[in-house]
């Protein structure tokens, strides 16, 4: 963890809680020392512990700056094996994307999306690492979508929309324009079905190539998202 992070109005952790265990077996601090925090998609600040024992911390926050912002760019993410999402969704929240849409595929296995990874709110416990790992207080945005259709209703119409796909008509990232938000479609282990490339072709998506190998889609996830931020001079 690169900052410690809590919802807003909070002020202790229990002992059973990550973050209590990563300030006292990992940074070591006691009663009166202070550690890099922020309030989700809030303020940065500095929090001074005030109460330290075995089964709660309790602390100050003292406030900075606002560091919640996110890059413009949205990822329509197919849904895949539970273990591989965890490492997706830790990632590109660390990178900063605003939104993901997790999508049900039509290649994908429909139950993906009824493991506990959804049901439990262990995603989005994961997503909040992904947050601490960044640095920063920004926390993307998590929505789910049925289908490709579903997905695409749940889009912004100005953002430039990007299909990452093998394609033999794909461009690469620097030949398209700059945009003010972004769009990024990423397919499943499976890929998409060409009925849903025609989906998202006259959805205003530009096929887009990241090379001739065909990457797993936690790579393509990462890769591609790194790519568009670069393109847009935001890294």
């Amino acid at each position: 963890m690169n900052i410690i992070l809590f919802d807003k109005g909070r002020r202790s952790f229990s002992c059973r809680d990550d973050e209590y265990k990563h300030i006292k077996d990992v940074l070591r601090l006691g009663k009166g020392d202070e550690f890099t925090a922020g309030e989700f998609n809030g303020d940065r600040g500095r929090a001074v512990i005030t109460g330290f024992d075995q089964s709660s911390l309790h602390f100050d926050f003292h406030p900075q700056c606002d560091d919640s912002a996110l890059y413009p760019v949205t990822l329509i993410l197919a849904s895949v094996r539970p273990i591989c999402m965890k490492r997706i969704l830790r990632e590109v929240v660390s990178l900063g994307a605003a939104r993901i849409i997790i999508a049900n595929s039509e290649l994908g296995e429909k139950s993906y999306l009824k493991s506990t990874l959804y049901t439990t709110d262990e995603y989005l416990k994961i997503m909040r690492s992904g947050a601490m790992q960044s640095g920063h207080t920004g926390l993307s945005q998590a929505v789910f979508a049925r289908s490709v259709e579903e997905a695409l209703a749940l889009c912004d119409d100005s953002s430039m929309r990007i299909l990452f796909d093998v394609d033999p008509s794909a461009v690469r990232v620097d030949e398209l324009p700059e945009g003010d938000g972004y769009i990024l479609a990423i397919g499943g282990e499976r890929g998409w079905t060409d009925r849903e490339r025609a989906l998202f072709r006259s959805g205003g998506f530009t096929p887009v190539s990241m090379g001739k190998r065909i990457l797993r889609s936690e790579t393509a996830a990462v890769a591609g998202l790194s790519l568009v931020l670069a393109h847009a001079g935001l890294m």
